[in-house]
């Protein structure tokens, strides 16, 4: 019997009150493999409970919803006997520890909560945080990182369509890899997790359970210190070539009426699938652990249960059934086991070599979790910065300068690494505002778009979480999809720490209210707390995962222009907000200042705007302002047109330049718009009760502005020349 010391009770991540709870359930001491199982069912990972009093509060219904949050992921109906099923999950620490194995399992994690409940998956996106360009592990980081997420998507085959990448020295000890996975399902084919019928078998399947990722759940829930290094074996190693067979084995079976339940292994691997599918069918399950298929010799109850080998399944079959899905697991060349019956005992009892090595009650453990209360200071407010307070710098050099910084230079050398044209429904690449993936062999499309601007949540969480939702809201809308829900991947510092919970507390109430207010629900998502090295947090990064609907694809706008002797229409208010702006960070070395104000019934009139324009065929090309204002979202679109069209923009007298060019102000956009169609879009505008004004004229091969003209090749070439250099010293050495 292992001796349970406060040590050993440290290394598991258990505190002392945890520890006489568990005494309280068992009515005894656990052994060894029943205190591993606890310390990862109750970590801050797979248990929430530092933010399930918090995550209550957000509006997760609508009339399109059939499936929220509490099962693998998030399911919507779009019409036509059709459902769209996504998620987002981090893979923060595993992915810093050893970058290109921890992204690739991120990636593989997250298809496999996707097609687990019957969505074949039809795209994956990634939101990628990064240190300080200057500090010496970041390069190696970015290249793991990239490698690791277009080795395993493109090779099982589902194309990488979206995304974001910043960098900031706050993620220096703790990048983010937070990973989204869009699926397809038939309405009436959904499969869910929660095991029924007693005496039916439990089934393993997939690849044979090995060492690795063990700890990992409990590894994602502690801070990093200068010993992180030594973890490297609690990340898991995948292949995407086994994943590929398994999703296609799955959904074999998923033809056929043999399944009861199944879920995937994911964090916490055997422990959390069995007992989150005992728990949510009320049932007992008994296994049997010589059975579960192993790939290395002697291993453990304890090192069984926690292994977090990748490529893994479980489910509950139908009585009889077993031997027809051990064919069709056969003819895909997976390990195929019934490792267990279910039980009307409540509870899981685990035998090896003929012993009974735990027993412990289902529910207590999954559903009786610690949730905490925790205590949280609201975050002090930053001072509303005055534009004039804001030194002024010619545009044309300012606009040189923000379009070379790392968080808008183009991200096309991470890209083009992934395979965004395979299965050939990519409508819309990366690069514009929300990717657009036809439905096969249909009209109709999904929009898709990951979102959140750090450095607003850090500088008022409340004010960044709605901005994070209605930013996603914009870029879906931009394309000219109807939003319809978020997932979300709430990943911030120490909750223990009530200045974090703080953050963490307001920014879900900002969320909330901006999906309440956008009918933009939220139907899945993730938190990733502990997201720390030497007490030092990251910014808050609470990144949301959008997903619309396009009725008719032909309808779709993109970013870029299409013509000359258009004219450019502002949508939208501007201030010249430059709190908290990229012009303050990168122009004037400034971070501070409170960050743009988002007025919600605005954000949605100015969607509604734009989508009914967009579907009436009024629009040559869209894009939505967001980081560095309204001179970087036109150089954007003049950059993306063919042959560099240009622009000559005519600045209003009643603010100062910079604050025009360079301001934040929330829910705007730029459209190209035809002469003859400009009539009837200001009078649709009017109707609309929203701001417009035609701010200019596209043609020739500059931007011009109060004066000032840079040439739009000269801005391509300092775009896409600073993500190639910097990671050329890396390129080299391969």
């Amino acid at each position: 019997m292992t001796q349970i010391t406060p040590e050993l009770l440290a290394s598991h991540g258990i505190k002392a009150d945890e520890y006489k709870k568990i005494l309280e359930i068992l009515g005894r001491e656990p052994n060894h493999t029943e205190l591993g199982i606890f310390s990862v069912m109750w970590s801050e990972h797979c248990s929430y409970k530092s933010s399930k009093k918090w995550l209550k509060t957000l509006p997760t219904k609508a009339p399109w919803v059939i499936c929220g949050p509490g099962e693998n992921a998030g399911v919507i109906d779009i019409g036509d006997g059709q459902a769209i099923i996504f998620k987002m999950e981090s893979h923060n620490h595993p992915s810093f520890i050893e970058p290109y194995q921890g992204a690739a399992t991120g990636v593989g994690g997250i298809l496999r909560d996707v097609f687990t409940m019957g969505a074949r998956p039809i795209a994956n996106l990634n939101a990628l945080r990064f240190g300080d360009p200057s500090h010496p592990k970041t390069r190696h980081l970015v290249a793991g990182v990239v490698a690791g997420i277009g080795g395993y998507g493109n090779c099982v085959g589902v194309p990488t369509v979206g995304g974001e990448t910043n960098f900031h020295a706050s993620y220096n000890g703790n990048i983010l890899v937070n990973a989204m996975t869009v699926g397809l399902a038939d309405k009436d084919k959904i499969f869910y997790s929660a095991a029924a019928g007693i005496g039916n078998p439990v089934v393993y399947f997939g690849s044979k359970t090995g060492r690795d990722g063990i700890h990992g759940a409990t590894m994602a829930s502690a801070e990093f210190d200068e010993k992180s290094d030594e973890k490297r074996p609690t990340v898991q190693v995948g292949d995407p070539f086994t994943e590929k067979l398994l999703i296609e084995a799955c959904l074999e079976l998923m033809a056929t009426d043999a399944i009861v339940a199944i879920q995937d292994m994911g964090a916490a691997g055997l422990t959390s699938s069995s007992f989150e599918m005992a728990s949510k069918g009320g049932l007992g399950i008994e296994m049997d652990l010589d059975l579960v298929p192993m790939r290395e010799d002697g291993m453990t109850p304890y090192e069984i249960m926690l292994s977090e080998s990748q490529e893994r399944m479980l489910m509950v079959l139908k009585p009889g059934r077993e031997a027809q899905a051990k064919a069709i697991m056969d003819k895909w060349e997976l390990d195929f086991a019934v490792v267990g019956v279910l039980t009307d005992t409540g509870r899981m009892v685990l035998k090896r070599h003929g012993a009974v090595v735990a027993d412990l009650p289902i529910d207590p453990l999954a559903l009786a979790s610690p949730e905490y209360d925790r205590p949280w200071t609201a975050p002090v407010k930053q001072p509303v910065i005055a534009v004039e307070d804001v030194k002024a710098v010619c545009p044309a050099e300012a606009l040189k300068t923000l379009l070379s910084c790392p968080d808008l230079a183009s991200k096309r050398w991470i890209y083009e690494q992934y395979d965004h044209m395979v299965m050939g429904d990519t409508v819309q690449r990366p690069g514009g505002d929300a990717a657009v993936v036809r439905i096969h062999g249909t009209n109709k499309a999904v929009a898709i778009t990951t979102d959140v601007t750090p450095r607003y949540v850090l500088a008022d969480p409340y004010e960044g979480g709605r901005q994070a939702v209605a930013e996603a809201y914009r870029n879906l809308s931009a394309v000219g999809a109807l939003p319809m829900a978020v997932t979300d991947n709430l990943n911030f510092g120490n909750p223990e720490k009530p200045e974090i919970m703080g953050q963490i507390v307001e920014s879900i109430r900002g969320m909330g209210q901006a999906c309440r207010e956008l009918d933009f629900p939220v139907v899945s998502g993730n938190v990733s707390l502990y997201n720390e090295t030497q007490g030092a947090a990251i910014l808050p990064t609470p990144a949301i995962g959008g997903v619309g609907l396009l009725e008719d694809v032909a309808k779709s706008a993109s970013l870029s222009f299409k013509e000359s002797g258009s004219s450019i229409v502002l949508i939208g208010e501007t201030k010249g907000w430059l709190g908290a702006s990229l012009y303050l960070r990168e122009i004037c070395g400034r971070e501070e200042g409170a960050p743009p104000p988002v007025a919600l019934h605005r954000e949605r009139r100015a969607g509604e705007l734009v989508r009914q324009l967009i579907s009436d065929g009024q629009v040559q090309a869209c894009h939505d302002v967001s980081d560095g204002g309204l001179l970087v979202a036109v150089a954007e679109m003049a950059m993306a047109s063919d042959g560099h069209i240009g622009a000559s923009l005519d600045a209003p007298s009643t603010l100062p330049l910079h604050a025009w060019c360079f301001g934040e102000d929330q829910g705007r956009y730029v459209l190209e718009v035809r002469d003859d169609d400009l009539a009837a879009v200001l009078e649709e505008a009017l109707g609309h009760d929203a701001a417009v004004r035609v701010i200019g004229k596209t043609g020739g091969h500059v931007i011009s502005v109060g004066g000032r003209a840079v040439r739009v090749d000269e801005l391509v070439e300092v775009n896409e020349a600073w993500l190639p250099g910097f990671m050329g010293a890396e390129l080299s050495g391969h």
